[in-house]
């Protein structure tokens, strides 16, 4: 079985598309819903918490599918579902999460908290199943 990928970064603008390449390159696989997913979620800290936050950025696979972790030091600062206008610039992150994922949600520890979702599998642009991503 592969190990999980565990990333840890400091959440800027910069670290977003180094972070896509070391997903993809990971699963050796297209994976553009987990790339959006997990950047997304990243946006989401410098978005609230300030840039240059610490995060940890996990995936792990199994047969179940992928699970993407991002983590940091705010338990207090909680994601929220809400459904952006037509003509608002941002709220749509967590709505992507939520349309692209089979489950998401938050778990919060003492000084952190987890925002993580489960995929079936991993998908590219087209929606085609990247299948055979355990082991190696």
């Amino acid at each position: 079985m592969r190990p999980p990928l565990i990333l840890e970064l400091l959440a800027t603008p910069d670290a977003v598309p180094e972070m896509r390449r070391v997903l993809r390159a990971y699963l050796g696989a297209p994976c553009a819903d987990l790339q959006l997913c997990a950047s997304e979620l990243v946006t989401n800290v410098i978005r609230h918490l300030g840039e240059g936050v610490p995060v940890t950025v996990r995936v792990a696979c199994d047969q179940g599918g992928t699970r993407l972790e991002v983590t940091d030091p705010d338990p207090r600062a909680l994601p929220v579902l809400c459904k952006a206008a037509d003509d608002d610039e941002t709220g749509r992150g967590l709505a992507l999460l939520d349309a692209v994922t089979l489950r998401w949600g938050v778990e919060q520890g003492p000084g952190s908290k987890t925002v993580w979702c489960q995929m079936q599998g991993i998908h590219d642009g087209s929606r085609r199943m990247v299948v055979g991503v355990i082991g190696g």
